[in-house]
């Protein structure tokens, strides 16, 4: 990874080619002020940033996949149509900015400042995955490749970060089957809670369910819209 100054960085926006791409992948930037910036149309996927202010900046067309904002601030910055897979905006002021039709696949956003934020319908992975209201069918994949299958009853609680993974509250057991679906089964074990039990025709239910939708790997039944996506977890 090479250490950029903010010189450096306007003089390769500067000799850059009109509609050309910049490429500053797997760059590091420090303490720097780029508010106001043109930036867009670059290319900063995999790089580094730690306490640098974007706010204001145009960054329309970026690409900023899995790159890494440490205490970074992008109020009002254009995001329009940038790709934004992957990128850690932990605890980083987005209030006011434009992410219509960006795609945030993948991009965390615990603790974020997303107040007054900008979207439209082709924003990617930032509106909630599944039904916002009403019942709907869940799956997950459990020990020894069993596939369960849920029920989400209208009154659980029911959240997503920014993943085709879900969230929910409570949930009702219909069947538990292995994934060519020619043995069915009593019960299934949790991948990762040990203790935590399905069985069929019972309800299950997480009284301590976080609801903070940006926290992923938090409390809750962790859950998928269809049978081939929690198989593939």
């Amino acid at each position: 990874m090479t250490t950029m100054t903010t010189d450096e960085l306007k003089e390769k926006l500067e000799k850059r080619k009109e509609g050309e791409l910049l490429d500053l992948r797997e760059i590091e930037m420090w303490d720097a002020d780029l508010s106001g910036w043109d930036l867009s149309r670059t290319d900063f996927s995999l790089s580094s940033f730690h306490h640098v202010s974007f706010d204001g900046a145009d960054m329309q067309g970026c690409a900023v996949e899995n790159a890494l904002f440490d205490d970074c601030s992008f109020r009002g910055t254009c995001f329009r149509h940038a790709n934004l897979k992957g990128a850690a905006m932990r605890y980083d002021d987005l209030s006011g900015a434009d992410i219509s039709g960006a795609n945030l696949f993948s991009a965390v956003l615990e603790h974020a400042n997303l107040s007054g934020i900008i979207s439209d319908e082709d924003t990617k992975f930032f509106r909630l995955y599944c039904p916002e209201k009403g019942a709907f069918l869940g799956y997950k994949k459990c020990f020894n490749n069993r596939l369960v299958q849920l029920l989400i009853p209208a009154d659980a609680k029911r959240t997503s970060a920014t993943l085709n993974s879900c969230r929910c509250s409570k949930a009702k057991v219909l069947t538990i089957k292995s994934f060519d679906y020619t043995e069915e089964y009593d019960e299934a074990w949790s991948l990762v809670d040990e203790n935590f039990v399905y069985r069929k025709g019972q309800w299950v239910e997480v009284p301590d369910f976080n609801e903070d939708r940006w926290m992923d790997s938090t409390t809750g039944i962790h859950f998928w819209l269809t049978r081939e996506e929690a198989k593939a977890y």
